[in-house]
């Protein structure tokens, strides 16, 4: 709850439990709540206490035991006691998922292990997180999707793509889109202007009116 231009936390009372005295606030995330405070990120405890004093440029909420964090305008990665497990080194880094993070140095991407190892070396344009499986990269100016050992399961080829999901993947040829199964295979042909992803069986698209130019 925000007063007099700072943060603070109220319980279903309404009672405060933390004194408003934050620039900016997350929500808590296992135990820990990721707040800013003149300038510098850091993390409390449900009393409002320091656990982790404010010192990164920038932070997220805790996932799994890790969280990432910026300093010296570079992402690491810290356990809850504030130790890094990755020290600060990528432009940029996404979630892990199948134990692996896209990361960012340079102008390209890779993928690390918890330890911040390499397991697929910094080689691609773009990269997505991995869902399903697959992790959607981009090689040069076309998309494709690889598996978590970095070998090409679908060949670079598309414009654009979004992640799969409940097994098919939304992908763009040309300036249409439509949907491939994990082997590439076109289950829905490119006919969409805009799609989105598939949830419950069910995708939205939208497709342009017959005349429209």
């Amino acid at each position: 709850m925000r007063s007099g231009g700072e943060w603070g936390f109220v319980n279903n009372k309404g009672s405060y439990v933390i004194n408003p005295q934050f620039n900016k606030v997350n929500n808590f995330s296992q135990g820990l709540a990721c707040v800013l405070k003149d300038k510098q990120w850091g993390y409390i405890d449900k009393n409002g206490s320091w656990v982790i004093n404010p010192q990164f440029e920038d932070a997220q909420n805790f996932n799994n035991g890790l969280a990432f964090v910026r300093k010296g305008g570079e992402w690491g990665v810290i356990d809850e006691k504030g130790s890094y497990v990755i020290n600060p080194q990528f432009t940029k880094i996404l979630s892990f998922s199948n134990a692996l993070a896209a990361v960012k140095i340079g102008k390209e991407w890779g993928f690390v292990d918890k330890k911040g190892s390499y397991v697929i070396n910094p080689q691609f344009v773009d990269a997505h997180s991995f869902m399903d499986g697959l992790a959607a990269i981009k090689k040069g100016k076309e998309w494709g999707f690889i598996n978590s050992k970095g070998k090409y399961y679908i060949n670079p080829q598309f414009v654009n793509t979004l992640d799969f999901y409940e097994g098919l993947a939304a992908v763009k040829k040309g300036k249409e889109w439509g949907f491939v199964d994990g082997k590439g295979t076109w289950i829905i042909n490119p006919q969409y202007e805009k799609v989105r992803n598939f949830n419950n069986g069910r995708a939205m698209v939208k497709k342009e009116a017959n005349g429209a130019g």
